[in-house]
């Protein structure tokens, strides 16, 4: 899926480089840096970002003036004023300009996502960045716990499910996801599937030796090591807002429903010999 593209403006290099850092490792691409105003308008022109994170003290120009001379070229930027004063006059002046958003130094790298976040006015933007920064979490999640769980390698995919609803016949697996983004992760397994995965987990060569309570434990298990694997990965990246995870909920028969209502979902699949295993990681909208 492609990046949102983005340019930043600082004088200092250290700074450019923590930032661009931090925002590489999401879904946005920093395709400029500029140390100064003239440069800044030079690279707008040259690549036309998405978004530019704008510092105020530059040497030639400060960041209200240099704002303004990108909204020349291009009326429609928008740009993200990150200084180490946020004062009042600052923002007025600023919004008179067009400026979006106004961050203050230091800023954290939870804070500076969620506000570019904002800023991705189309869907296409937001998922994206849901996809890239949070959902890909959860793919490293599943494929390395089944493999540290069960030996199992596997080949682990993910795409967009718009699906409003799940239908699973097996063991699915419901936690919940706390903190920022709330959603919820569901870990599921058809019949067949769940009875060799359990087997495998417990060391025993014959599914018929593993009954039903114990395969539903072993899954229910195996499902809190991967969600849980899947939110400390995300904890990591962003350090200041942290996510949590609730106690399973688990239910098991065939042709489940389960709703998905106002989440923007995603389906990681995890091929293995033992069958495909699943996790359906939801995001809740807005804040």
């Amino acid at each position: 899926m492609e990046k949102v593209k983005i340019m930043i403006v600082d004088d200092s290099r250290v700074s450019r480089v923590m930032l661009a850092n931090e925002l590489n490792r999401t879904n946005f691409e920093v395709v400029a840096q500029a140390k100064n105003a003239a440069e800044a308008v030079e690279l707008y022109s040259e690549h036309h970002p998405s978004l530019v994170t704008m510092d105020m003290n530059l040497p030639d120009a400060d960041g209200l003036e240099c704002s303004r001379r990108i909204y020349e070229i291009d009326p429609e930027a928008k740009i993200v004023m990150i200084s180490a004063m946020k004062d009042a006059a600052l923002m007025a002046r600023g919004r008179e300009i067009g400026i979006s958003a106004f961050l203050q130094k230091p800023v954290t790298t939870n804070e500076l996502i969620d506000t570019l976040m904002a800023l991705c006015q189309t869907e296409v933007g937001k998922v994206a960045v849901l996809r890239e920064s949070y959902a890909k979490q959860f793919v490293k999640a599943l494929s390395q716990g089944i493999f540290r769980i069960a030996g199992l390698n596997s080949e682990v995919s993910l795409e967009l499910d718009n699906r409003k609803f799940l239908d699973v016949s097996g063991v699915a697996v419901i936690i919940g996801l706390t903190g920022y983004p709330q959603g919820r992760a569901i870990f599921y397994l058809n019949a067949e599937t769940t009875k060799k995965f359990a087997a495998i987990m417990l060391g025993e060569d014959n599914i018929d030796n593993v009954s039903e309570d114990e395969a539903i434990d072993s899954v229910e298990e195996a499902a809190n090591i991967i969600i849980g694997r899947g939110v400390s990965n995300i904890n990591n990246i962003f350090k200041d807002k942290e996510m949590r995870i609730t106690p399973p909920g688990t239910i098991s028969g065939s042709n489940i429903r389960i709703a998905s209502p106002k989440l923007t979902t995603f389906r990681v699949e995890a091929k293995t010999h033992a069958g495909s295993i699943f996790v359906n990681i939801g995001f809740a909208e807005g804040d």
